[in-house]
């Protein structure tokens, strides 16, 4: 069924029918959320399963050692005293810091907005367009959109007006209404339906989601963008039923929810190593528990052992008695290979930088050539991301220009004119030297700044204005100059 025909439906209060139709056109498969929160939180990974790595039950032979035992009747119908002790369970958030680079990386830096306004009325957009992406803290939601498609494979956000009191000008012309956004993923329990048509475009969108009353009961409730209505379905005795008050016009002529997605998790590919890698750690570590101490192997008759503290103590044994220490031949280089191999091959599949202390420390006072190669891998990543993000953030600056149409009519026609490219900055650690050499052999060897911004940008003083002036009155002292002896005033 086309979106039409849906919309059709839900008019003649047929929402039971309606909103399986607006599920179906969901051609991209659903994320998994439990293997996402599975990856994501250490505490439910693999290795805390007790199925998966159940404890290890030891018999105790003498009751008088102290330690609590459980009585167990075998088939024979003797009984058999037990105690459980629990195994090692070494846990790693590598799947979350792997994200995090990722995110790091890609929007560590705010994504630049390029335009070339033509006239004044484009300026004033270009403007507005900024003090809205400020107004909704643009940065933090990019970490939160990047966030939830690396760990969940899906976000959207959603667009919308709020009426005020009063006018303001924070967006350069009078307007009593504000722009809002808010985020739609699976991270906060929502369930997305984007309804694709046969080619490919997004015609419409729509959420399921659960809210709790007063009475603590959950709610279940649908929702649905188009680019004309807004629609709510409220579940009750009767099944979904529209929300009083809905559906409600979407005044900018296009669907005020923007989606992003990307066909696998960011850790797919390595959730396998890393629970290897917390199988190992955690079995080296039983391991470490049972003969990290040392531990003598006696043959023959000893007679006497020396004190604790001692010094050239004596142990006395007879004639044919040895004694000598157990330890471990080529176990704890084997197990620190293996360990060394899934690090780099964790790293080096998801394409994130090691940036550790330990692995940084060495390096010293490298040049910026140097720290670009560095991590150039992490910055190829960002290259690949930008098949998500470039379209994401576009349709982001398309509906928020459509707002600014509608909140100022005078600039609608150039909203519709004006060309604004949004590009995805990756984060770097520049040296400033070497960029200052750069664009100082670009200008001639001439200053690229004036002495005032230098003054500014160093922030050292806490008056620029009065420091410059400062500045000026001693380079004026130091150029002055008298010649022959000074007069002297015979008066005096």
């Amino acid at each position: 069924m086309t979106i039409e025909e849906i919309l059709k439906l839900a008019r003649e209060n047929k929402g039971n029918d309606a909103i399986p139709e607006l599920k179906s056109h969901r051609y991209i498969p659903q994320p998994d959320t439990e293997s996402a929160n599975k990856a994501l939180n250490p505490k439910l990974h693999d290795i805390n399963n007790p199925l998966l790595r159940p404890d290890k039950r030891v018999k105790v032979t003498d009751d008088n050692q102290g330690e609590s035992a459980q009585k167990v009747i075998d088939t024979g119908g003797e009984s058999t005293n037990f105690r459980t002790v629990k195994v090692a369970r070494v846990t790693l958030a590598l799947q979350k810091l792997i994200i995090s680079r990722a995110v790091s990386f890609c929007f560590g830096n705010a994504p630049e907005y390029n335009s070339t306004p033509e006239n004044e009325k484009q300026e004033m957009i270009v403007k507005a367009l900024n003090r809205i992406l400020y107004d909704v803290k643009s940065k933090s939601l990019n970490r939160k959109i990047g966030r939830s498609i690396f760990g969940y494979k899906e976000c959207a956000e959603y667009w919308y007006t709020v009426k005020k009191g009063k006018k303001h000008s924070k967006y350069g012309f009078p307007t009593d209404h504000k722009l809002r956004c808010t985020l739609f993923s699976p991270a906060y329990g929502d369930t997305l339906y984007p309804f694709f048509d046969e080619t490919g475009d997004m015609v419409a969108f729509s959420r399921a989601f659960s809210r709790k009353d007063s009475k603590d009961n959950a709610i279940d409730y649908f929702e649905t963008f188009t680019d004309t209505e807004h629609w709510l379905w409220m579940n009750g005795d009767n099944g979904f039923e529209v929300v009083p008050g809905y559906p409600k016009p979407v005044a900018i002529g296009k669907i005020p929810v923007i989606y992003g997605y990307q066909s696998k998790f960011e850790t797919e590919d390595v959730d396998a190593l890393i629970d290897r890698l917390e199988t190992l750690l955690s079995n080296f570590a039983d391991t470490n528990d049972y003969h990290a101490s040392p531990k003598i192997f006696v043959t023959g008759q000893i007679n006497g052992w020396a004190k604790k503290g001692d010094s050239g103590a004596v142990i006395e044994g007879e004639d044919g008695a040895t004694m000598q220490y157990v330890s471990w031949q080529q176990a704890p280089e084997a197990v620190k290979l293996e360990i060394e191999t899934l690090l780099k091959l964790i790293y080096t599949i998801t394409q994130t930088p090691d940036i550790s202390f330990d692995a940084v420390k060495g390096l010293g006072a490298i040049s910026g050539v140097a720290l670009k190669l560095l991590f150039m891998d992490a910055h190829l990543k960002v290259q690949d991301k930008c098949e998500i993000f470039d379209e994401y953030l576009q349709r982001r600056v398309n509906v928020i220009l459509a707002y600014i149409g509608q909140m100022n009519t005078t600039l609608e026609e150039e909203c519709d004119q004006v060309e604004i490219e949004p590009e995805i900055v990756p984060y770097m650690i520049t040296s400033d030297i070497d960029d200052l050499n750069y664009w100082l052999t670009a200008n001639g060897n001439k200053p690229v700044i004036s002495q005032e911004e230098s003054v500014e940008r160093v922030g050292l003083s806490k008056d620029p204005t009065k420091t410059i002036e400062k500045i000026k009155e001693e380079q004026s002292a130091e150029n002055s100059f008298v010649i022959g002896e000074p007069q002297i005033d015979v008066d005096a």
